[in-house]
């Protein structure tokens, strides 16, 4: 049986990446094939190579714009044969033309419950609105800002002292269960966007089997 094979794209330290590191890459036939960063000193890139993970830098300023930038990581990505890309604290907007190459084929964590507090700073805004639940979401990246359909969900609460460490200590601990998940249900087969209804995605059983 072949391998599933995921890129990961992280500009920071990385942390993501050592949940799927750890948690799925060599099991189920799922392999963590590639990791770009558009930050050459990113914590993220000696983590993949530790794992023996093939990495590359793709720098803004060696590319005339944002959308030839992302047509060379689709190229690359491509020429790897990728199933899927997953963003693990990847700080930028990925361009139209490079969602629609992998439409369907690219997931982002979040640390809000979508569709609340999309886009930047989602724990201190949630903080600021006073909510008594936040959470993490694992969805699909279209050419909106977090706006993709939702695989994957876990609600958290707020400390009653609104601690911020607290919270983001508690929010980081759930990405790194959920968005290795996620990539384990995907590369099951267990994972599907209704098609009388492209915002609801179905999560069942391994249909590979």
């Amino acid at each position: 049986m072949s391998r599933f094979r995921i890129a990961v794209l992280a500009s920071g330290a990385g942390t993501n990446l050592q949940a799927i590191l750890d948690r799925v890459h060599g099991r189920d036939r799922i392999e963590v094939a590639a990791v770009a960063s558009n930050k050459p000193d990113a914590p993220a890139l000696e983590r993949a190579r530790r794992a023996g993970v093939q990495t590359r830098v793709f720098e803004q300023a060696a590319h005339p714009d944002r959308v030839a930038r992302d047509a060379a990581i689709a190229d690359w990505l491509d020429g790897e044969g990728v199933d899927l890309v997953a963003l693990a604290g990847y700080m930028e907007l990925l361009s139209p033309q490079f969602v629609s190459r992998f439409r369907g084929r690219i997931i982002n964590v979040h640390p809000a419950l979508l569709p609340s507090f999309p886009g930047l700073d989602p724990i201190g805004r949630a903080l600021d609105h006073g909510v008594a639940v936040t959470g993490v979401t694992v969805h699909f990246v279209d050419e909106g800002v977090d706006s993709g359909p939702i695989i994957l969900q876990r609600a958290i609460e707020v400390p009653y002292t609104r601690d911020r460490s607290q919270l983001e200590e508690e929010i980081h601990r759930v990405e790194h269960e959920l968005l290795p998940e996620a990539i384990r249900m995907i590369a099951a087969g267990a994972v599907s966007v209704d098609t009388a209804n492209p915002r609801l995605v179905h999560v069942g059983h391994d249909r590979n089997g």
